[in-house]
């Protein structure tokens, strides 16, 4: 999958959680929980949705390291191939 599908994916999730927002003007680097005000609850509720679109487990062990788009984006372009 390329990374701009890749993308199309996260930034759905992202705008299902944080509706008023627009992931797609976040910076790769920028932390997008502080960014978007997602609160652990809807952090779960973004992994979960991944899984089920991309098929892709994410252990909460790995949530801590999830916080930008490019560590979401190589994470799941990683287990993908």
């Amino acid at each position: 999958m390329k990374e701009a599908q890749i993308d199309q994916v996260i930034f759905r999730q992202l705008k299902r959680i944080a509706p008023e927002s627009e992931p797609s003007g976040l910076d790769p680097d920028e932390n997008i929980r502080r960014a978007l005000d997602i609160d652990s609850f809807d952090a779960l509720n973004f992994f979960i949705q991944l899984n089920e679109e991309l098929g892709v487990d994410v252990p909460e062990s790995d949530y801590g390291q999830l916080n930008t788009l490019a560590q979401i984006r190589r994470y799941l372009s990683e287990r993908l191939d």
